[in-house]
């Protein structure tokens, strides 16, 4: 029926569970440090559920993030090492793409938080110039705002040829809303004024509450870009998280949004043409596997 790619699912949240140890403002990056394997075994997870890209555990590695631990000067081995790790699951499993991750600037869900185009620029440049050589496309993830959006696809733009996505996040009640309150919209106004080499090539809705995605595809279906979702599985971004350096301690996970019922979520999206499914945040590999069965089961090919 319908050729469908089938992203993987939580990373950094995965990875966090998986350590066990005290969470911190570094999220998934310090795992990177003391046991990089699990990185590459969670990639090799995914890959067997049924996953055809593993989206690099770089989401929060960025200069501005790690100064705030002192760990600006490592940047460069930490990107290395996610990109190894993703690697050395690629080739383990003998296909696959890699999806080089790049988390919002200053914190998520943060639209407060204004982004200049030459501070996009530095901040993501950087990892650009890395891992351009190893990494398939480039998933800018997790905007919550036009500004966010906009100032990082004209940065990416400016130092890659090779595929972007960009990935919004919508507000929890309100898919037809970015968590700015900006229209949904306003996102395909905003890349419709983009120079072409600073478009995407796909547009998603991403990290938030499955209820809210469909709204939100409907919203971004004026693009004209083959689109699709990837949603958590918290309960809903708290006040807490939204303060400096949180921890995701401040967050909670679901206890209804098994891998029967985020398939059937995601299974509804793929009825509103939606070419891209996947999971973020607490959703790991046994909603991939369900979701890949029920994808196969319906007709659809995975690539």
């Amino acid at each position: 029926m319908t050729a469908i790619t089938l992203l993987d699912g939580s990373i950094g949240q995965e990875l966090v569970h998986r350590h066990g140890a005290q969470a911190t403002p570094l999220w998934s990056t310090s795992v990177m440090i003391d046991r990089p394997s699990l990185v590459g075994d969670l990639h090799g997870d995914y890959f067997a559920a049924g996953a055809t890209i593993a989206t690099t555990n770089t989401y929060a590695v960025l200069s501005d993030r790690l100064a705030k631990s002192g760990l600006e000067g490592q940047i460069g081995q930490l990107l290395d090492t996610a990109l190894a790790e993703a690697k050395r699951a690629r080739d383990a499993h003998g296909s696959g793409r890699i999806a080089g991750s790049l988390g919002p600037i200053g914190a998520s869900y943060r639209p407060d938080i204004k982004v200049t185009a030459d501070q996009a620029a530095a901040i993501y440049g950087a990892n650009v110039q890395r891992l351009d050589h190893g990494v398939d496309l480039w998933l800018i993830e997790t905007m919550s705002s036009v500004n966010h959006a906009e100032t990082a696809l004209e940065a990416v733009s400016r130092f890659t040829r090779k595929p972007v996505w960009l990935a919004v996040s919508v507000d929890d009640d309100d898919g037809t809303r970015l968590r700015s309150g900006e229209a949904t919209a306003d996102i395909a106004a905003m890349i419709a004024a983009l120079p072409e080499n600073a478009k995407p090539q796909a547009i998603l809705v991403n990290c938030s509450r499955p209820e809210a995605v469909a709204a939100g595809i409907d919203a971004l279906k004026g693009t004209g870009l083959p689109f699709g979702a990837y949603a958590n599985g918290f309960t809903r971004i708290t006040p807490e998280f939204l303060r400096d350096n949180p921890t995701v301690d401040a967050l909670s996970a679901r206890r209804d949004l098994d891998p029967a019922a985020y398939a059937d979520f995601a299974m509804g999206w793929v009825a509103q043409g939606a070419t891209i499914v996947g999971g973020c945040c607490e959703v790991g590999p046994a909603h991939i596997a369900e979701l890949a069965r029920r994808l196969k089961d319906a007709g659809h090919t995975i690539v």
